[in-house]
């Protein structure tokens, strides 16, 4: 390698690393907001989750800088410290929240927006063994339960929900809840409201769900009403 190219991929990794360390800062406060059993500062030092996602920052710049041996190494480590397993090449946006962290994979071209809350044993993985795209795209503010698995390159829409241990193969609009294997999308059946053009739409708390609840599959969602309000 010549001078030149070491110098840039330097730099690059220099700009990167100062870019996790704004990162890391969001992430400590999206944790103080999403967590209520966080007490005081001290319990930086002890949550694995948050331990293991500040690893994830530093290892990520120095893949996307070109330094992927130790990329990897330190990945492999975060693994072996945390028993959380985030690829290198996974885009994680700051302020994400990672809960407990235990059995935790994200995949390669998985995608994770702000404010979303990852609780242990969540898989964000591929339905096939293919090159490109195979991983989900979560957008921001979702919450995604203990032990679900959201497979393949689906979209996950801002604000939605994912009950514990679903397994979700399709598309989820946004603000919709999907429970269920494999997961299916949580409407209230209501009348239809000429003035209004709308649905009204339902969000699980505890995986609970009230009489006058019907459960509809992806493709039939948009068959409720073009223009629902999720």
């Amino acid at each position: 390698m010549n001078i030149l190219g070491l110098f840039r991929k330097m730099s690059s990794l220099i700009e990167r690393l100062l870019q996790a360390r704004k990162y890391i800062r969001l992430d400590k406060e999206a944790l103080k907001q999403n967590d209520p059993s966080f007490e005081s500062s001290f319990q930086f030092f002890f949550h694995a989750g948050f331990r293991s996602l500040r690893m994830y920052r530093i290892y990520h710049a120095f893949y996307m800088s070109d330094f992927k041996f130790l990329a990897y190494f330190l990945y492999h480590m975060n693994r072996i410290l945390y028993s959380v397993d985030i690829h290198p090449a996974a885009q994680l946006e700051p302020g994400v929240v990672i809960d407990h962290g235990t059995g935790l994979v994200i995949g390669s071209t998985a995608v994770v927006g702000s404010g979303t809350v990852l609780y242990h044993g969540v898989t964000l993985g591929a339905k096939y063994i293919t090159k490109g795209k195979r991983h989900p795209t979560v957008g921001r503010n979702v919450i995604i339960g203990a032990g679900a698995k959201v497979l393949g390159p689906i979209t996950i829409g801002d604000g939605a929900r994912i009950g514990a241990n679903s397994v979700v193969i399709a598309d989820v609009p946004e603000n919709a809840t999907a429970v269920g294997i494999p997961a299916r999308i949580i409407v209230r059946k209501t009348n239809y409201d000429e003035n209004t053009n709308c649905v009204d739409c339902y969000k699980a708390v505890n995986g609970e769900v009230s009489d006058g609840l019907c459960l509809i599959s992806e493709d039939d969602y948009s068959s409720v009403h073009k223009e629902a309000v999720i």
